[in-house]
């Protein structure tokens, strides 16, 4: 068996299996989250919040971020778009509260994020204050290579992406489809565009989390297809997510035999050695390790 590519991560103790998205004005939503097993949180501000209310789900967003003790999780939020007049005050909210990243919705143009990477630098936000941004459109996933080249090097804080395929099926005018047949082309080429230049990315929603296993085969997909992980919108898909975007048991053993048979002294200088009866590269020795250390990732969370 060589190990899986979608196990070759470039952040391997960042997990990023089950991203949750919780509306920022629901606060019995931002309650529960202390007590859930997801790896990262997309706190949203834009799609799940009516206009009416985006002042006040600033301010409560705020007042949580600023109080929450949300352990180990990554921190997400998603802004308006930057044609909306919420934008800046979103991004200046993101700002005051420190989180991980800020998440852009319907990127399609590298000045997107270099829009965004500019307003953090001039409010002199922290370094450690990353970017995503939601491929959606299809000029986002035309454009998906540019963006990740822009946002990698002159802008620089560029982290991930995130497919949104609800507004790329409206848009492109392909019906649901359980398969995803026909959308499979478009993901894997923002997921493509995503490696080219080490970025992590995250799969779209599943839109019924009443239909767990229907879910759950989209997650041995979109774990087949190299996906870091998915991003969620119930509870109930944290658990499904874990498992299929994590390392399976037989994975393991695997890494553990490629590692311990490059470490042997007798195989000291080699690039390629043979396992009952495979060859086996160094460079599966090297997604090895990186797939133990995702692991040892997964272990350290177990009380969080």
């Amino acid at each position: 068996m060589i190990l899986s590519s979608s196990l070759d991560l470039n952040h391997p103790s960042r997990l990023r299996r089950s991203v949750l998205t919780v509306p920022a004005v629901n606060e019995r939503a931002l309650a529960k989250i202390a007590s859930l097993d997801c790896d990262a949180i997309i706190f949203d501000l834009e799609d799940s919040v009516a206009p009416d209310v985006k002042a006040e789900a600033r301010r409560k967003l705020l007042e949580f971020l600023r109080e929450a003790d949300l352990g180990k999780r990554e921190r997400i939020v998603r802004v308006n778009g930057s044609d909306s007049m919420h934008y800046r005050e979103d991004v200046a909210m993101v700002i005051a509260a420190a989180p991980e990243a800020v998440l852009l919705p319907k990127v399609e143009d590298p000045a997107e994020v270099q829009g965004v990477v500019d307003v953090l630098s001039e409010s002199d936000a922290a370094e450690s204050l990353r970017v995503w941004a939601m491929i959606e459109t299809p000029r986002g996933v035309l454009n998906a290579a540019a963006i990740a080249s822009s946002g990698r090097t002159s802008a620089g804080r560029l982290d991930a992406f995130v497919i949104g395929l609800n507004d790329l099926r409206k848009a492109t005018r392909i019906p649901p489809d359980p398969t995803r047949r026909y959308v499979v082309p478009y993901l894997m080429q923002v997921l493509l565009a995503a490696r080219a230049y080490g970025l992590d990315v995250i799969d779209s929603v599943s839109n019924d989390f009443s239909n767990l296993a229907a879910f759950e085969a989209e997650c041995a997909e979109g774990a087949a297809m190299g996906f870091d992980g998915k991003m969620l919108i119930h509870p109930a898909q944290i658990a499904g997510a874990n498992q299929h975007f994590g390392p399976s048991a037989e994975a393991v053993a695997e890494a553990r035999l490629v590692v311990e048979a490059f470490s042997d002294p007798a195989h000291a200088g080699l690039n390629v050695i043979n396992i009952d009866g495979r060859m086996i590269e160094r460079l599966h020795a090297d997604q090895a390790a990186r797939l133990l250390e995702r692991l040892a990732a997964i272990q350290s969370r177990k009380d969080i």
